[in-house]
């Protein structure tokens, strides 16, 4: 017996955002991630009439137009490629950067262990890239709130855009404010209306008590941090505050491994010592953390000395806890190709066919001045990941 659909029952709801670019054939506009057989990863933007050139033959976009997701096609010379969408964990690690980015790995312990759920209201501080506020939109949904604030409007503008092309339209959940957490939390949220807060930020402990405020009893806080010296003054931090449950730190050591017949072993690269995680909950207002037993240490001679010899009104910088500094010549650059703007009509033409000065070897981009150690230490610099701080 076959049974009819209730023509009373409610409409399916609609397809949460981003959703409907995950499946069926490739579009025009979509990125696509091309594999070759030695399995180097290539993404591209579908476009009609466009075309993808490597040293050995080119592909025409009109032929990935069309096909579904999986599919494997060949280019000019013969060569195969294998077409799939990028995972949210590759669209990351390729998209444009402002800032370095929170690695997939503690991406995902971020949102298991801070128990992001579908309607959450986060926060978030440090947006970065906006790599860590993707996975979070997905983790609270259309029906949840997530507040980013970001000191640097340069970067506020290329984490919208990357989210932006990633789901397809500005994600209704989120909303990004460019200030200071700390007073601008207060002006943003009432107090106890936050389920859960993510710091990703120099120097956590000085919004502790802006956090406190706005967490809702039992809430917790999650910082990423990459120093010991900041996971100490994190954890001391809200042990001085008495608001906060017992925290607990870790970090995540990622390696794969290598599978071919029979020769099954770790490969030789390995993601080591990304960042920290330390958690805490907020007590109920009034409440007194029950006393930690533990055994006696050793503490400093001097009751006001710092752990690590931090001084305690010391303004911390990105250089402090190793940071590279984005010049802001590369920033624009990269805004640029993030909204799309066209560069200023005074700049001039980057110059690729000027001759080398005598005596000096000629860089690939036509820069005499350009050492071949300073091109080899440049190249090791884009191809080394850094931390999303």
């Amino acid at each position: 017996m076959t049974t009819q659909p209730d023509a009373t029952a409610p409409l399916a709801p609609p397809q949460p955002t981003g959703a409907a670019g995950r499946r069926g054939p490739f579009q025009p506009g979509e990125r696509v991630q091309l594999t070759d057989a030695r399995g180097r990863m290539h993404t591209i933007t579908l476009a009609v009439g466009g075309e993808f050139h490597t040293h050995r033959g080119r592909i025409l976009h009109d032929v990935v137009i069309g096909l579904p997701d999986g599919s494997t096609l060949t280019n000019t010379a013969g060569e195969e490629f294998l077409a799939l969408r990028p995972l949210l964990s590759d669209y990351v690690m390729s998209m444009p950067r402002g800032a370095a980015v929170v690695y997939p790995k503690d991406a995902g312990q971020i949102v298991q262990y801070a128990d992001i759920f579908p309607g959450a209201t986060v926060v978030e501080a440090g947006v970065g890239s906006g790599a860590l506020s993707m996975s979070l939109l997905r983790a609270i949904g259309d029906q949840g709130r997530l507040l980013s604030f970001e000191r640097r409007a340069d970067f506020a503008e290329i984490a919208r855009g990357n989210a932006r092309t990633f789901f397809g339209t500005d994600h209704p959940a989120w909303t990004v404010t460019v200030g200071d957490l700390a007073e601008t939390l207060p002006e943003v949220c009432a107090p106890g209306t936050v389920d859960r807060v993510v710091l990703d930020m120099l120097a956590p402990w000085e919004c502790l008590e802006a956090v406190a405020d706005a967490l809702v009893p039992g809430g917790l806080l999650i910082c990423y941090v990459a120093t010991a010296t900041q996971l100490s003054r994190v954890a001391e931090g809200a042990k001085e505050h008495g608001g906060f449950a017992e925290p607990h730190a870790w970090e995540t050591i990622e390696r794969d491994w290598h599978l071919e017949g029979l020769a099954v072993r770790p490969v030789h690269r390995m993601h080591g010592h990304t960042g920290f995680l330390i958690t805490t909950r907020r007590l109920a207002p009034g409440v007194t953390p029950p006393l930690r037993k533990r055994r006696p240490a050793k503490g400093p001679d001097d009751p006001e000395e710092q752990p690590f010899g931090v001084e305690v009104d010391r303004e911390w910088s990105p250089e402090d806890v190793g940071e590279r500094v984005v010049s802001d010549k590369r920033l624009r650059k990269i805004r640029r190709t993030v909204t799309g703007e066209a560069p200023p009509p005074d700049m001039p033409p980057k110059r690729r066919d000027a001759d080398p000065a005598p005596g000096t070897d000629p860089a690939p981009d036509g820069d005499p001045a350009e050492t071949p150690a300073e091109r080899h230490t440049a190249q090791d610099d884009v191809s080394t990941p850094e931390v999303d701080q």
